[in-house]
């Protein structure tokens, strides 16, 4: 079950981010990046008061535990610039690459575990994603070729 929700969560993330980047198209990205966070308070607080159980005061809460909100304000802002700019599936790959490389990296100073096989599995998906933008960039030149002649 936990293998479907985080399933859902990626496909859901590349869904919102391919949306904030065409309605900062529309209205710029740091307009785009606050409708999404109004947007997403909005319904926070209406699934909170509805699924509360115990209250807290945000107040109380130490420092870093803001930092997921800020952090989630630049990656909204960074993705509304390159979406446009970078086919989907490389963004995707790029971004599913930060966030392997990140977590290794996470692995080794919490645990101090180094795993060969996950370091394998981020080189393959690089040398993959690598591999895929040369034979795009052939197609495109060929094409330009045909296009010319």
């Amino acid at each position: 079950m936990y293998y479907l929700f985080a399933f859902t969560a990626g496909a859901l993330t590349l869904i919102s981010m391919i949306t904030n980047s065409k309605l900062a198209a529309h209205v710029g990205s740091k307009q785009s990046t606050l409708v999404n966070f109004t947007a997403g308070l909005i319904v926070s607080v209406i699934l909170y008061l509805l699924f509360n159980n115990s209250s807290f005061v945000l107040i109380d809460l130490p420092l870093w535990a803001y930092f997921g909100g800020i952090m989630g304000i630049f990656i909204v802002i960074i993705s509304n610039i390159v979406i446009p700019k970078i086919p989907t599936v490389y963004t995707t790959l790029l971004i599913f690459i930060g966030q392997l490389l990140t977590g290794v990296m996470i692995d080794f100073i919490q645990i101090r575990e180094l795993s060969l096989y996950k370091i394998t599995g981020v080189f393959l998906i690089v040398l993959g994603l690598y591999y895929n933008f040369i034979i795009d960039q052939k197609e495109k030149r060929k094409k330009a070729q045909e296009e010319s002649a």
